[in-house]
Formats: structure tokens, C-alpha cells, sequence
């Protein structure tokens, strides 16, 4: 019984680990659906972490402190669009080139702000839902931004797969001059969906700040754009799978965490770095021509069925630049 209760709380945990994530992820999503790579990730995460911390404790609002985040998120959303669909610079540069600025600017502005106390997102436990055996400590107990990221990758999905708009945010990532034959404007649409993958990477930003990891300083999200944009391509750019694969992230950090009453012999660091590179040789693999053909190898419907599980193409027209005729 000792052993399932701490099961379900290393679940729990993970699912609160990777609730900052799941905001990241999705953003990031939308903008590569739109056919746009928003590199600056890092960055963004990470000044919009500092930037809602301080407005949060400037104001004594949490609300103002996200509505914050999320606006530096999209301001520098704004400016990759305007480089890659504006001035049709290479996405891949101005994304790097912001990573590493933002970086550095959260450092310089934040510095009045580190380590000092600020607002944190109260826990928020949903009547008699909180009282079901296994699930209720599971996913009822928490606070309001884990269910909203519930609830934010439930709806993005219905809007990828069920909608008219969302079919044609997949259409301007795929096919966007089929698109633009069909009378719309590719290029606003993609602006508009950049700035509000960029809103929500700023929200993943303040969920650490607020949240996650309560409180600013020096690097407070650092390592956290980067595995972002890898879960992306790992869960194929679909919001459900991409999702599991921020959880499952958020699982090896709680393993880590809990793997250090275990091992005092093995060093903090390399438990504290070991999510990173697991994740990073699990992308490796689902991306290799080597499990291709073992795919290849199995029965025809179990091959099917893994290889859409496990393997993914990009959007067609991801990272290039589209001339309307």
C-alpha cells in the first residue's frame, strides 16, 4: 500500500512537473502547424518567467502577473514573425539569436527580484472529484493551471482534428498556396498563430515562476525551451502526443527527484541532468531510420498502428517561406 501511495504521488508530481511544459509544448505546436519555427523558446520561457514573477509581486496579482508573461510571450512571438513571414529572414537564426538575448536580458532585469518571496498559485481541490479512489489525488487535488492545461490540450486537439479553422492551420503548414488559391490570407493567419503559440509559451513561463518553481533567479527555467521544442517533434506534432510526452518527461524528473534517497552514492548533478538525456536518446530513437525497419519488419496492422504512434513527418511547408503569386 506504502509502495502504490508513493506511486500515485511520483504521478502526481510529474503531472505538476510537466504542467509548465504542456503550456510550452502546445504553443510551440500551433506555430509549427502554422508552417513557422519559433526557436526562441529558451528565451521566451524564460523573461517571461522573471517578467511574471515581477509584475505578480509589483501588483500583488497573479492575474496581472500572467496576463504579463503572456503578452512579453507574444511581443517576442512577434518579432520571429515579422523576421520569417515580414523580412523573410532564416526562422532558425532569429529564433537562436532570441533564445540566447532573452536569456540574458531575464538575468540583467530580474536581478531586484531574486530570491525574494512573491505570489504562488493557491492548490485548488475540485469537490467530491478529489474523492475517487486513484484519480482523485491523482488529477483533482492540484491547483486551476493544471486543470487548465487539461483542458487547453483537449481543445487544441478538437481544434487540430474537428474544426474548419483548425483544418486550414493545418492546411497553411502543409499546402499553404493551396490555401492562399482558396482566397485566404496565409500570411495574417500564420502572424496570428505565432503570436498566440508565443502567448502560451509566455503562460508556461509564469507557470514556473508562480507555480512549478516558485519564485525568480539567474537561469530559473533554463534547459526547459529546449526540451520543449524537442517534446514537439517527439509527440509529432500532434497536441495529445505531445502532451504525453511532456508527462512522460515529467515522470523521469520525479524518478530523478525520488532516485536520490536511493542512490546517495550517484551524484545530485547526474540525476538532476539524466531527464534531459533520456529524453533527448528517446527523440533519437523514434526518429531512426533503424526503427523504421523494424517497423517494416512486423505484421502489416501492428506495423501501421506503431509507426503512427511512434514516428511523424513535419508539416510539409515548416521553416520555408511562402511567396504569394
Amino acid at each position: 500500500m506504502t509502495n502504490f501511495s508513493e506511486f500515485l504521488q511520483i504521478l502526481a508530481t510529474a503531472i505538476a512537473t510537466a504542467t509548465p511544459l504542456v503550456f510550452a509544448c502546445i504553443g510551440e505546436t500551433i506555430t509549427e502547424r502554422a508552417g513557422v519555427i519559433n526557436l526562441s523558446a529558451e528565451g521566451t520561457i524564460m523573461v517571461a518567467a522573471m517578467a511574471g514573477f515581477a509584475i505578480a509581486k509589483t501588483t500583488n496579482s497573479l492575474l496581472m502577473g500572467f496576463l504579463a508573461a503572456a503578452v512579453v510571450g507574444a511581443l517576442i512571438a512577434l518579432v520571429v514573425a515579422f523576421g520569417a513571414l515580414t523580412l523573410k529572414q532564416s526562422q532558425i537564426a532569429i529564433g537562436f539569436v532570441l533564445a540566447l538575448l532573452c536569456s540574458d536580458l531575464s538575468s540583467f532585469l530580474g536581478n531586484p527580484f531574486v530570491r525574494i518571496p512573491g505570489p504562488t498559485v493557491p492548490s485548488f481541490k475540485i469537490p467530491i472529484l478529489q474523492d475517487i479512489p486513484i484519480l482523485g489525488p491523482l488529477l483533482f487535488q492540484s491547483d486551476i493551471l493544471v486543470y487548465f492545461s487539461f483542458l487547453l490540450v483537449i481543445l487544441t486537439w478538437i481544434y487540430f482534428y474537428r474544426t474548419h479553422h483548425g483544418l486550414l492551420l493545418r492546411a497553411i503548414g502543409e499546402q499553404p498556396a493551396a490555401a492562399f488559391a482558396r482566397g485566404y490570407n496565409v500570411i495574417w493567419l500564420r502572424y496570428f498563430y505565432v503570436l498566440l503559440g508565443g502567448a502560451l509559451m509566455g503562460i508556461a513561463g509564469a507557470a514556473f515562476s508562480l507555480d512549478f518553481k516558485a519564485g525568480w533567479s539567474h537561469r530559473h527555467t533554463a534547459g526547459y525551451g529546449w526540451i520543449a521544442l524537442a517534446i514537439v517533434i517527439f509527440g509529432g506534432w500532434n497536441p495529445l502526443r505531445v502532451a504525453l510526452g511532456a508527462y512522460l518527461f515529467g515522470i523521469l524528473q520525479s524518478l530523478a527527484g525520488n532516485a536520490q534517497s536511493y542512490l546517495p552514492s550517484v551524484p545530485t548533478q547526474v540525476l538532476t541532468v539524466a531527464p534531459f538525456v533520456l529524453m533527448i536518446f528517446a527523440l533519437g530513437i523514434t526518429s531512426s531510420d533503424w526503427l523504421e525497419k523494424l517497423l517494416a519488419r512486423l505484421p502489416a496492422p501492428l506495423g501501421r498502428l506503431l509507426t503512427q504512434t511512434l514516428q511523424a513527418t513535419p508539416p510539409a511547408a515548416l521553416g520555408r517561406v511562402f511567396e504569394p503569386d
